[in-house]
C-alpha cells in the first residue's frame, strides 16, 4: 500500500507524540510543543491506510530551516519512508527559497547520516558531548541552496 505524504494537522499531533515515544533517539516534546510546531513550523507526517506511520518536523528561521526530528514507527522500518518524509522535506523548503536545511544527529546514528548523505546533506561541523543518555557528539550536516539564478527552480548544491 502507498504512503501518502501530507502536511500534519493538529488532530495529528497525539499520533505524533505515540510515534516520538517509540524512539528513544527522537527529540522528546510536549504536546504544546507539537502543536505550535503544528502551527508555526513545518510539520509532515506518513500517512499508510489511514494510519500516521512517520513524521518529520522543521522550523524555518531567517531563510535557514532547521530539522529538529524525523521519526518512523518501529513496524514501518526499512520501506524508505524516512526518505520519502526528507525528500518532501526539500522539496518544500525550495519551494519556499529556503537558503539551507541544517541539522544534527548522533554520531552513532548511521542509518541517519547516510539518510542525510544520499539526499546531499554534507557534514559541516560537530558539538563535542552534545548529547547524553549516552553522552556523544553530534555531527552537524548542511544542505544549502543555490539561489544565484532569478527565475528558475533552486537547485542542491554540495558544498
Amino acid at each position: 500500500m502507498p504512503v501518502a505524504i501530507r502536511s500534519a494537522r493538529l488532530h495529528d499531533v497525539p499520533a505524533i507524540l505515540a510515534l516520538e515515544q517509540q524512539a528513544p533517539s527522537a527529540a522528546h516534546w510536549t504536546t504544546e510543543q507539537y502543536k505550535k510546531l503544528v502551527d508555526d513550523g513545518v510539520v509532515l507526517v506518513a500517512e499508510e491506510a489511514g494510519t500516521l506511520c512517520g513524521f518529520v518536523c522543521a522550523r524555518a528561521v531567517a531563510g535557514e530551516w532547521e530539522i529538529e526530528n524525523v521519526v518512523v514507527g518501529d513496524e514501518f522500518l526499512r520501506r524508505g519512508i524516512a526518505n520519502e518524509l526528507v525528500r518532501e522535506l526539500i522539496q518544500s523548503a525550495q519551494n519556499e527559497a529556503a537558503s539551507a536545511i541544517l541539522l544534527e544527529v548522533r554520531e552513532s546514528n548511521l542509518p541517519a547520516r547516510r539518510l542525510y548523505e544520499k539526499h546531499g546533506f554534507r557534514e559541516v561541523g560537530r558539538r563535542r558531548a552534545y548529547y547524553r543518555d549516552p553522552a556523544e557528539d553530534a555531527i552537524l550536516y548542511a544542505l544549502r541552496f543555490d539561489a544565484s539564478r532569478t527565475g528558475e527552480k533552486l537547485r542542491a548544491t554540495k558544498r
